[in-house]
């Protein structure tokens, strides 16, 4: 994908030998997208202060989407460096996004129950369009879209901003399509039905019901924004997430067991999506920064000047983003704000930088093996992970009954071991 050569000495020019390696850093990097996944899914109801952040702020959780977005905008700077065959690149292209959004659809449309329940299928009238894959396919094409046909002088020609102008261009055009739509559009008051089977209460008015109150302009709070008018108007509201993740908050006074009670605000019982259509904008501009970093990886060969660049860019990036935050536009994963977009980006250059210097300057490639491994086997690790064939699997091991299984020991064990800890410090 790649030449590089992990030689400790900065000033050293990598090899004369020519071969054509994989960039084992990029392997890692995947692979710890792939392990933060699984930390947050699996240890995110025991620590929720690693999960998702309900609304604004961010938690460790809320890295891992960028973080993907980030590594499959690299790739095309790689895979497309150079394009004998424009239209050729393209429909490959075309064709890796629709596969990988048609998987998308099938692990989290509904298809597949969950661990409880081995039946399938589902109904389409409720299928959910949007999801992880779907998100990483969309930007996937943005950014292989504007290497096949959006570059045309080199980077030593132009420099880092110059010769990739276009690329910048539509980043600028779809953060600031983002920031119109979001705070241009008029949201009026809107309303849902939800089936009984779907709401956690019936209605006191039995008729399944809920009415938001909106009216506004420009708000970013879960009942009103705009990224969710335009997924009911498109998608519809029944291709939605079910189960958003703030109804954590407290306005939403979520139970144990996942019920909203009929008290909390209508807007609680709503679904939404995450990985919503106005989102998937400034979502894409992840990947677009991710080809950039591509960019300095394909066409520099020392290893100092490669770390120069990405340190400045994401330095740039974080310090913009710290910026806008300030200002008033919050860090919110479910809208994908600018600001959002801009630190998680900026988190993902460094690691990235980080990774690099680690496996490929200094090569130290046994200390990150198994996530490089993960990181080579990154998309069947996500669909065994995303259909919970993993977790089935590992849960028909028990002893004696089959509730006590693999999964449910480890889990009573990090529960009691935490709870040790704590009243150790106590």
């Amino acid at each position: 994908m790649g030449d590089y050569e992990p030689v400790p000495d900065f000033e050293q020019q990598p090899h004369t030998d020519r071969r054509t390696t994989r960039i084992a850093s990029l392997d890692v990097f995947r692979g710890l997208c792939v392990f933060l996944m699984m930390l947050v899914d699996y240890a995110g109801s025991i620590f929720p202060i690693i999960s998702h952040s309900p609304w604004d702020g961010i938690h460790l959780a809320d890295f891992v989407m960028p973080f993907f977005l980030f590594v499959a905008g690299v790739s095309p700077a790689l895979v497309y460096k150079k394009v004998p065959n424009r239209l050729g690149a393209t429909g490959k292209a075309v064709g890796r996004a629709v596969k990988l959004f048609l998987l998308g659809v099938v692990l989290q449309g509904g298809y597949l129950h969950g661990v409880n329940s081995l039946t399938f299928g589902v109904d389409v009238e409720k299928i959910r369009w949007m999801g992880i894959l779907q998100r990483i396919s969309i930007g996937y094409i943005v950014a292989a879209l504007c290497e096949i046909w959006l570059t045309f002088r080199t980077w030593r020609e132009e420099g880092f901003f110059k010769g990739y102008h276009w690329h910048w261009c539509i980043a600028f055009s779809l953060s600031a399509v983002y920031l119109l739509l979001s705070y241009g559009l008029y949201v009026p008051n809107w309303q849902f039905t939800v089936s009984s089977s779907a709401s956690s209460l019936p209605p006191s008015n039995d008729s399944n019901v809920y009415v938001v109150k909106c009216a506004v302009r420009g708000d970013l709070g879960p009942a009103c924004n705009s990224a969710g008018m335009i997924d009911r108007y498109i998608l519809g509201v029944d291709h939605l997430y079910k189960k958003p993740v703030y109804r954590n908050l407290k306005e939403c006074n979520i139970s144990a067991n996942g019920q909203v009670p009929e008290s909390s605000p209508p807007w609680c019982h709503a679904p939404f999506d995450p990985e919503g259509i106005l989102s998937s904008l400034t979502a894409a501009v992840t990947c677009i920064f991710g080809l950039q970093y591509g960019h300095v990886l394909a066409n520099l060969q020392d290893h100092k000047g490669r770390l120069k660049n990405w340190s400045l860019f994401s330095t740039s990036m974080f310090v913009l983003g710290l910026l806008l935050a300030f200002t008033g536009i919050p860090l919110n994963k479910s809208l994908y704000t600018v600001s959002y977009m801009l630190i998680t980006s900026a988190s993902a250059g460094i690691t990235f930088c980080a990774l690099y210097l680690l496996v490929d300057v200094y090569g130290y490639r046994r200390l990150t093996s198994v996530l490089e491994w993960m990181g080579r086997h990154s998309l069947s690790i996500f669909v065994l992970i995303a259909s919970n064939l993993a977790i089935i699997a590992i849960q028909g091991f028990y002893w004696t009954v089959p509730d006590n299984n693999i999964v449910h020991w480890i889990i009573s064990r990090i529960v009691h071991t935490g709870i040790r800890q704590f009243l150790s410090i106590g």
